[in-house]
């Protein structure tokens, strides 16, 4: 893996406390974590980001935190975690938390000194207001469940400042001991050994807030200071932020209007996964292809990270209206299965109908792309959702690990478990879990680690550049090719139903001894690129050649 190892990694989301749980208290943990370590290494993963570990209420899963310096009891001890963090760099994983800054839990020490006192040293660590602000109904983040963006504190007689729900009130990053409160956290968690942060809503955290004024300034250059500070600490730590915004927004957040890449390591790339489900939707490339085209450049190190699905719903607020009802038509009909009518909160076998080729096809497309690829715990496995949880919730169940009760996740009673396991239907542990695919080679498990492999010898996918190969194609296939130091590889992905025959003999010239690395079927060779079947909802890697650093 090169020196910029984020650029090249696998990347797997989990909860701890729907992951594995040790002790059969019926929460995950991290010694039930570290259990499962050699299945994560066997899969392929080289960072494990962890969702929210902190103290916390858990009114929002963690996203409410009231100690930034401790774990969540439920979870195990700081011994516990660093225990976590040697026994995954034995395994070669990296590890990345959450870094949730924008905002505290209202039961924070420091939230309720605040309150207690216009005089608290901590008062001004916070946003507040004297009267109530005309913005006060402008910026929710969560429509629907959040009603306003400033309530009103009785204690304090004043009005405080929540992007997010009431009960998680916004820390002011205009004031410079917040901002050096923030560097200490990150050095905390440096100096434990974790290899960075998952930084979430970073347009919130910069945000320069006044009552009354909906359009507040950001200030980038919090940015280029947290990333000099982590660097110093430690220099190969990465950050991976959440920044959901406007393409010609972007390059800001990865470095200065000099190009310089000084800022975040890695963006989620919003724009693709929702032109991603809008092409799985409609069975037409086409906005891939844009997506592709439309592109920031980026400076030096900076690096997209790439997901189908995440921790929270498919954020579709960046297509256009139609664009929405067609992805909201084919991947989630029912109300109950949209969240802030912006968005799905289903996991993809079910949106997929639980059809193998078409989840394979989705995924090998997602890995083949510019970027980092994220991986959401349990879709390796095909797990579903369940509707009858609140929110985001849905896709929060436990991990399925066995035909064990409670799916192998925890001995509890049934009623003590954080969530219940999903144990009815076809996506029923009895059908879905980690030992039935194990046994099995063919299974969507044994294909993903397969996969992943593939993935691992082609490091041109993450640190080269990707382009489409715009040559004539039959409809619903996307030609694209990734070129880096170590050689071109070229992808096909047939979103349609139908087989195809494609020509891609201008390419030949550049080929050496081409070959099929990864495909949904076995093929006739290669040849000279200009008869390459393909099936309906298939796919084909190819190396085209090999570079001469290797």
């Amino acid at each position: 893996m090169g020196d910029r190892w984020y650029q090249e990694a696998v990347v797997y989301c989990l909860d701890v406390d729907t992951y594995a749980d040790s002790d059969g208290d019926g929460v995950g943990d991290f010694q039930g974590l570290i259990g499962r370590l050699d299945y994560l290494a066997r899969l392929g993963v080289t960072c494990l980001w962890l969702n929210p570990i902190h103290p916390s209420p858990n009114k929002d899963d963690g996203y409410d935190a009231t100690d930034f310096y401790n774990v969540d009891p439920r979870l195990g001890t700081l011994g516990d975690f660093a225990e976590l963090l040697h026994q995954a760099q034995n395994r070669g994983i990296r590890v990345i938390i959450d870094l949730v800054v924008n905002h505290t839990s209202d039961q924070h020490p420091w939230f309720q000194s605040a309150r207690s006192s216009p005089d608290s040293p901590y008062r001004d660590w916070y946003v507040w207001a004297d009267h109530e602000p005309a913005d006060r109904h402008q910026g929710m983040v969560f429509p629907g469940e959040q009603h306003e963006t400033w309530t009103y504190d009785r204690t304090a007689k004043a009005w405080f400042y929540h992007r997010f729900y009431k009960f998680q009130p916004d820390l002011n990053i205009e004031n410079p001991k917040v901002r050096a409160e923030i560097k200490k956290i990150t050095s905390f968690w440096l100096q434990l050994g974790v290899s960075g942060f998952r930084m979430d809503a970073v347009p919130f955290i910069i945000e320069k807030t006044e009552p009354g004024n909906p359009n507040a300034t950001k200030d980038f250059d919090f940015l280029t200071d947290l990333r000099q500070h982590v660097q110093w600490r430690r220099g190969d730590a990465a950050l991976l932020a959440e920044a959901n915004v406007e393409p010609d927004q972007l390059p800001v957040y990865f470095g200065d209007a000099a190009g310089s890449g000084n800022r975040i390591h890695m963006l989620f790339d919003f724009m693709l996964n929702g032109r991603l489900m809008l092409a799985l939707a409609r069975e037409d490339p086409e906005a891939i292809i844009d997506a592709l085209r439309d592109t920031p450049k980026l400076p030096t190190g900076g690096q997209w990270a790439t997901f189908l699905r995440n921790h929270d719903e498919i954020d579709l607020s960046r297509l256009t209206a139609d664009q929405r009802n067609d992805v909201l038509a084919r991947f989630g009909p029912d109300e109950n299965m949209q969240l802030y009518g912006r968005g799905i909160r289903r996991r993809l076998a079910p949106m997929l109908g639980n059809d193998r080729r078409h989840i394979e096809l989705a995924y090998a497309l997602q890995f083949s792309l510019r970027g980092t690829p994220v991986l959401r715990y349990g879709e390796e496995i095909g797990m579903g959702e369940d509707l009858s949880l609140d929110g985001r919730d849905a896709i929060r169940t436990p991990m399925q690990w066995s035909y064990k009760d409670n799916a192998g996740f925890s001995t509890a009673e049934p009623e003590k478990l954080i969530r219940p396991v999903i144990d009815k239907g076809e996506y029923g542990y009895q059908q879905v879990n980690v030992t039935a695919q194990r046994k099995d080679p063919r299974s969507l498990l044994g294909w993903f680690e397969r996969m992943i492999r593939t993935l691992r010898e082609a490091p041109e996918i993450g640190s080269g550049s990707t382009t489409h190969i715009d040559v004539p194609v039959p409809a619903g296939v996307l030609a694209h090719r990734a070129d880096g130091r170590t050689g071109t590889m070229v992808f096909l992905h047939n979103l349609g139903t139908e087989d195809v025959e494609i020509d891609l003999s201008t390419l030949a010239p550049e080929a050496d001894l081409p070959i099929d690395v990864l495909s949904d079927r076995h093929y006739e060779d290669v040849g000279k690129l200009d008869r390459l079947k393909l099936a309906g909802h298939g796919y084909r890697w190819i190396r085209l050649c090999r570079g001469g650093a290797l």
